[in-house]
């Protein structure tokens, strides 16, 4: 992920707040969606449809109403029934309303779907998740204490790595996001601004931080074994195969194609927003970049869950979960991390897998139940992050609309793993 709303892989304004915003989370700050007592998901049972289409209004409303511009929720139920929300406005200037089925930049969501290509590479012998990254990427990791022949790619996978991450770097002001937002960085630029410091943790496997600059390097491994960029695979295992024709990668290029709902972030306190929309995405190399819309991000995770993208041993791996680090705990409460998916508790029973991710403005969140049958996915636009505290109310109002779409069953019983 990270930056999150909560976590640093959704954005990089964000970022910067992190440590305050844990620090306030310790001190019980937030009340998450998954507390006990009277979330509407737990009394979802009794709802009928119309009343669960009004519920994730109420959700997404109650997300405007912090200050984010935009909203757009999609669930999908047992049976394939979408239920869709959205609420706020698509354009500051215009008012005009945001799109129900909206292009948007899906940031670290990204990383489910090049996990995804890294498993199905394993489930046809092409590599071992095991194979120590020195194995596929010569010499790339090493110096300051980092060492490929230690590292595995699991390791990269379930962000145990020990890498230390430098990308993508926060942008500090309007001024330098309109000075960087058309930059682009090779991954080996990556990679060796990250050998430029110790790992986060002495040996890999024995801790864990999020980093993208593992997930630069999981890039790299695909194009070094199967000869074509990560972003090919994806499209040719996942995308062309789902049918997911509003998923693709965009490159260089800065513009999202239409509809979409228009971005902005407050850099600093005080400051005017900024559109952000137009920017060449810095996630191009593995860790983020893939735009999207919420039915494909839905039938991509419905499809992994289901078990209609990895055979069953490498699904089974991919669900192989660890406790995420002692500082983001408070964060995502009861979180943990697999391959390339994230598994949290719901109130009514059970557990989610998902993933979220954020670039700037935007904010990216998908929830489906254990057996793929019914998800949830959301986007935010217009995330402004002006304080730690907005940082956590958003994120608490983000986490309600989830586990009340995933504890609304038709059939009336609770979503359980």
């Amino acid at each position: 992920m990270t930056r999150s709303l909560l976590h640093p892989s959704r954005r990089r304004a964000v970022t910067v707040r992190l440590n305050l915003a844990v620090a306030a989370l310790m001190a019980g700050t937030l009340a998450t969606g998954c507390a006990s007592g009277t979330s509407a998901a737990q009394q979802a049972g009794d709802r009928t449809p119309l009343q669960q289409e009004r519920q994730l209004k109420r959700d997404a409303d109650a997300i405007t109403a912090l200050g984010v511009s935009g909203v757009q929720a999609r669930v999908v139920d047992a049976g394939g029934r979408n239920v869709t929300a959205t609420s706020g406005v698509a354009d500051l200037k215009t008012r005009t309303p945001v799109p129900a089925d909206g292009y948007f930049r899906i940031a670290s969501v990204t990383k489910a779907f090049v996990a995804t290509v890294v498993l199905q590479l394993a489930g046809e012998g092409r590599l071992s998740l095991d194979d120590p990254v020195d194995r596929r990427l010569p010499g790339v990791v090493s110096g300051n204490g980092n060492d490929g022949g230690k590292i595995t790619i699991r390791h990269l996978l379930q962000h145990t790595s020990g890498v230390h991450d430098v990308y993508p770097p926060d942008y500090a002001s309007a001024a330098d996001f309109a000075k960087r937002r058309y930059d682009l960085v090779e991954p080996e630029q990556i990679v060796a601004g990250a050998m430029g410091h110790s790992p986060d943790f002495a040996r890999p496997g024995k801790g864990w931080v999020y980093s993208n600059t593992g997930y630069v390097l999981l890039g790299m491994i695909i194009q070094r074994v199967t000869g074509h960029p990560w972003h090919a695979e994806v499209r040719d295992r996942i995308v062309r195969p789902l049918g997911l024709a509003h998923t693709f990668w965009p490159g260089t290029s800065p513009e999202l194609p239409r509809p979409f709902a228009r971005s902005y972030q407050r850099f600093r306190p005080g400051e005017p927003l900024t559109d952000v929309t137009e920017q060449v995405s810095m996630g191009l190399n593995g860790e983020a970049g893939l735009v999207s819309t919420t039915a494909d991000l839905n039938a991509f995770f419905r499809a992994l869950l289901g078990g209609r993208l990895l055979r069953p041993a490498q699904l089974a791996q991919m669900k192989r979960t660890v406790r995420v680090g002692e500082r983001f705990q408070p964060l995502m409460p009861g979180a943990r991390d697999g391959l390339g998916l994230f598994s949290r508790p719901l109130s009514c029973g059970g557990r989610y897998w998902g993933h979220e991710g954020g670039d700037s403005g935007w904010i990216t969140a998908v929830g489906v139940s254990a057996d793929g049958r019914r998800s949830v996915a959301v986007s935010l636009t217009g995330t402004i992050a002006e304080s730690d505290e907005h940082v956590l109310k958003v994120s608490a109002a983000e986490s309600r609309l989830v586990e009340d779409a995933l504890c609304a069953p038709p059939n009336g019983a609770p979503a359980r793993n």
